[in-house]
């Protein structure tokens, strides 16, 4: 017998590799889901350039072949839309910037300072941050009532700014802890006082906390709808959301679903620009508290 013994050659079978169906799986999950939650806008975008027609067609054309600009131009020509844009960026960007300048003093206090009842004031301010929003809609209305805000940005300013500011105390804090306390100590001993050492050396280094805070309360404020449509009565001092639920067509028995559509991207824009610009920042600032180390 020969000392070389032949080998079987393998089965095609076993040379092929094992389809990875979990892989497979987990990819249509997250494409089912991608879908699922961006339909609506995608329809909106659509709906925002289909002409009127193409609208109300029967049976639904979900793809137009034709596009239309008429919507948005409508907007600016009938509509005071760049108005209300500026009323929104107004009240948004300033109760975003007094919520970060009252909370970003606030967290640090509450962080480093230990102030006497610190942890019932804690206590407090997470009982606010999840009491829900609507349900001191009457109360404000009778402080403004009485202090006569009524057709006044503050009116919009100071409940924005106080409903966002528990969280955004909440959300720095947890980054102030997190600063080496050495850091703190060596500015000491070359003079800083207290609040240059928090302006000058702190709040640089928890930029990260500061934008991811100051987006989701520019989102909040930019969004908001019922103290918005019950505190500006006036047609100057509208912001989007409310300008867009009132879009009213040639009769009231006409829906007009383009320039309701068209204001619906147009207001959605900034936010997704605004994301986009701080993406890298967001991320930082929600998961620079994930581990420690």
């Amino acid at each position: 017998m020969s000392s070389a013994i032949s080998q079987r050659p393998a089965s095609s079978s076993s040379q092929k590799a094992a389809i990875p169906w979990q892989k497979i799986l987990l990819w249509l999950a997250v494409i089912l889901v991608t879908v699922f939650c961006l339909a609506p806008i995608l329809w909106q975008v659509l709906t925002s350039f289909k002409f009127n027609d193409d609208i109300a067609a029967v049976p639904t054309k979900y793809l137009p072949t034709r596009y239309t600009l008429n919507h948005y131009f409508e907007l600016f020509a009938r509509r005071k839309f760049w108005l209300y844009i500026i009323n929104s960026a107004f009240v948004s960007i300033t109760s975003t910037a007094v919520a970060l300048a009252l909370g970003a003093p606030a967290a640090y206090a509450l962080a480093r300072l230990r102030p006497w009842g610190g942890k019932v004031i804690l206590a407090g301010v997470l009982i606010v941050t999840l009491f829900p929003g609507i349900l001191l809609f009457l109360g404000l209305l009778e402080v403004v009532q009485a202090l006569h805000l009524g057709n006044n940005y503050l009116a919009l300013i100071i409940p924005y700014t106080a409903i966002n500011l528990p969280l955004t105390i909440l959300v720095l804090r947890s980054f102030f802890e997190q600063l080496p306390k050495d850091l703190e100590d060596a500015a000491k001993v070359d003079g800083y006082n207290t609040w240059q050492m928090l302006i000058q050396i702190l709040l640089p280094m928890t930029l990260p906390a500061l934008v991811t805070t100051g987006i989701l309360t520019f989102i909040f404020a930019w969004n908001e709808f019922i103290f918005a449509l019950t505190f500006m009565t006036r047609d100057e001092l509208k912001t989007i959301p409310v300008a867009a639920a009132q879009i009213g067509g040639s009769s009231v028995f006409e829906i007009p679903y383009g320039p309701i559509a068209a204001a619906t991207v147009i207001g959605t824009l900034p936010l997704v620009l605004l994301v986009l610009f701080f993406q890298r920042k967001i991320v930082q600032g929600l998961t620079a508290g994930a581990v420690k180390g």
